[in-house]
């Protein structure tokens, strides 16, 4: 394995050997230790000093199911802190099959201000031209670099957001059936990547090219018996399958945590029209996709492909989140609505969470009524078009409750909170306030555990623990979902069979807060202090309809979540 150094302002790519205190990490858990060994803390998140990695988790490349995730890291333009974005597609496969540990872009951008595409192969990597593909949509720019290069490369790009260098912009991913959707969403890292004119990363496939592994017969037992525990399990083999993230919605509306007109009630009066099973039978009906895998080899096929009235596609994927920051929270209940927000900001490459967040903020100032889903999308075309007013929304919650003159952000650390409101699910709520990356349910959601939800007592810990093993698994290349299928000896017996370094059942454990703490370091370089771990004020005073609770997890709880 090899790490793949860019610099883009002066042209030089280099390969060198990776170093021996990275050889044990990856994913997130290597985004951390480079931002702390390799980028200024106090720099600037879109000038010449901050840096992006793309890495692969640890057991990346075999294609088992739901664990060759992609992560992508650098110093958010959104938090001003540590930031790793992770998501499916085939990017973290085919950067393994390249014997990549890491790619890494430096620099500014280019002196004569063009346009650059990075094309990595087995023979090596180089700058081409791209102003072609400057101001193209996403999936106008998949279509463009495979008629380039051709049908089986994995692509890494920027749309428009990223360009414009909104803090939503996400960095975008080929899935394996060439849609370029599967988006690294959270912490503004599309911006950074457009700040150094750096529109994509080609990845040519070569043959295939499994890394080793040191114990086969251990591997291969503990892969058989994670694919057979996800083949049994509810969530994985039914429910996520057929009803996507969105079965989510009827969960969140029963525990009164549905965001509703910006997070000022939990539950939603339209839930059941946006609900799991509605998409399914709309979606069932019109001929669309109800159980589509974002990565070969996935056996949940969480994902979807949302077809309109006349059975062409709208948009994929249509997940939960969306539904409920351009849903629920602006008051929609028109699926149909929904997809064609999410498919103006997957062209966009921006995150969904932070637009349908400011459009909340926005319709809050009076800048649309809740309910109107032509004037949200009337919005996001504002976005789309770059003028004044886009700019704002563009550039996420705070900056539009800023610029407006609204209080009520539901924002953690400058990043928008996703579709769960932490007055009700507290456990949650905790991870937003406390997590290095800002309000991300992905860094630690609790909404399954066997507890009263609005009750502050013991949620501490409960969040500490998910934290710890979403850190561990986000490090590892895992999705959220193939958790269901592991377990403390399990991923041991994979690291043990893949690599033979004989760790414990304590690894993944041990792996996520040792990823914590070395994001809570780099924000501490880059002057985060405990006021940062809090969320809104307006939270801690208002009470969510209908669970009738306001966040009340004390203070000097969350300053003490991990010194344990």
């Amino acid at each position: 394995m090899k790490i793949l150094r860019a610099n883009i302002e002066t042209g030089e790519i280099q390969y060198s050997e990776v170093p021996e205190h990275w050889r044990r990490t990856g994913g997130r858990g290597l985004v951390a230790r480079f931002l702390l060994d390799e980028v200024p803390p106090l720099c600037d998140p879109l000038g010449p000093h901050n840096k992006l990695i793309w890495t692969p988790g640890l057991l990346v490349g075999h294609m088992l199911s739901s664990v060759d995730r992609i992560s992508v890291g650098g110093k958010s333009p959104l938090t001003g802190g540590a930031k790793e974005a992770n998501a499916g597609g085939t990017t973290g496969l085919l950067m393994a099959w390249l014997e990549l540990h890491a790619l890494i872009i430096e620099g500014g951008a280019p002196a004569d201000g063009r346009w650059r595409v990075l094309y990595v192969g087995q023979d090596g990597a180089r700058f081409e031209p791209a102003d072609d593909l400057a101001g193209l949509g996403l999936s106008e720019t998949a279509r463009k670099l495979i008629a380039r290069y051709h049908d089986k490369i994995g692509v890494s790009a920027i749309g428009p957001g990223g360009e414009m260098l909104y803090r939503s912009a996400g960095i975008t991913h080929l899935d394996k059936d060439r849609n370029l959707t599967r988006i690294s969403a959270r912490g503004g890292l599309g911006a950074v990547m457009g700040s150094k004119r750096l529109k994509a990363i080609v990845f040519d496939r070569p043959p295939s090219n499994r890394p080793p592994v040191a114990d086969p017969e251990l591997f291969q037992a503990a892969s058989r018996r994670y694919i057979q525990v996800l083949q049994e399990h509810p969530q994985t083999s039914e429910v996520y399958t057929f009803y996507g993230t969105a079965a989510m919605v009827n969960l969140c509306n029963t525990l009164g945590g549905l965001p509703t007109r910006n997070f000022s009630a939990g539950s939603f009066e339209g839930a059941e029209r946006i609900s799991g099973d509605a998409i399914h039978d709309l979606n069932s009906t019109r001929g669309g996709d109800i159980s589509h895998a974002c990565m070969p080899g996935c056996i949940i096929r969480c994902s979807n492909v949302y077809v309109g009235p006349d059975g062409e596609p709208i948009v994929s994927p249509l997940e939960y989140e969306t539904i409920g920051l351009m849903g629920s929270n602006l008051g929609i209940d028109d699926p149909d609505v929904i997809a064609r927000l999410n498919a103006v900001a997957n062209e966009l490459g921006v995150d969904t969470i932070e637009i349908g967040a400011a459009l909340g903020v926005a319709a809050e100032a009076g800048l649309m009524e809740f309910g109107d889903g032509e004037r949200a999308l009337e919005l996001i075309d504002e976005v789309r078009r770059g003028t004044p007013l886009g700019r704002i929304i563009g550039n996420g919650a705070v900056i539009t409750g800023k610029v407006l003159g609204v209080s009520r952000v539901p924002a953690v650390k400058g990043q928008a909170i996703s579709a769960y409101d932490p007055r009700a699910i507290k456990g949650t709520g905790v991870t937003y306030a406390t997590s290095p990356q800002g309000a991300d349910h992905t860094s630690g959601l609790t909404i399954r555990a066997k507890v009263d939800h609005t009750d502050p007592e013991g949620q501490v810990e409960l969040s500490r623990g998910a934290q710890y093993r979403m850190a561990g698994y986000d490090t590892l290349g895992a999705c959220i979902f193939g958790g269901f299928g592991m377990d403390k000896t399990l991923v041991r017996d994979l690291i043990n069979g893949r690599y033979g370094w004989g760790v414990d059942e304590n690894y993944l454990t041990d792996l996520g807060r040792e990823t914590i703490l070395l994001e809570r370091e780099f924000n501490r370089r880059a002057g985060f202090t405990s006021a940062d771990d809090r969320l809104p004020e307006w939270m801690t005073q208002e009470k969510l309809p209908p669970v009738n609770t306001a966040f009340d997890v004390p203070a000097e709880e969350l300053d003490a979540i991990f010194e344990e």
